[in-house]
């Protein structure tokens, strides 16, 4: 890995990965696809080769989504009592929506702290 001489400003990793936006400058693109991390930064040129967020945006998401999913249905069962096609219509598709939107924001906050917090294997030697 080529190590970057330039000077660059600190950037909010929370914002930086909600927004999809390079950890490093702030301004180039994290995101490549939907869920796909791009191979580096047009901005910048920061390698995102070390970004590996594994299966914690998963677990996130299904944790998150599935407690507001699961807590909403039951609600709504309990109280308005309505036929279950009207549950399938309506939760399938906001459960399938939220979580891919969850998934693809947690993805990103986890990637920009990974490089804010110095995480990646073999980063910390090449970062101090």
């Amino acid at each position: 890995m080529s190590e970057d001489k330039a000077i660059w400003p600190p950037v909010d990793p929370v914002p930086a990965g909600l927004r999809g936006r390079c950890p490093r400058c702030g301004e180039g693109r994290l995101f490549s696809g939907f869920l796909t991390v791009g191979k580096s930064c047009e901005n910048c040129g920061l390698d995102y080769s070390y970004a590996d967020a594994g299966d914690g945006p998963a677990v996130f998401a299904i944790l998150i989504i599935g407690f507001i999913m699961v807590g909403l249905a039951l609600w709504t069962e309990v109280n308005l009592n309505p036929p279950l096609w009207v549950h399938f219509v309506v939760w399938l598709p906001l459960t399938v929506v939220l979580a891919l939107t969850a998934l693809r924001l947690i993805k990103g906050v986890l990637l920009t702290l990974q490089f804010a917090r110095q995480a990646a294997e073999g980063r910390l030697d090449t970062m101090r």
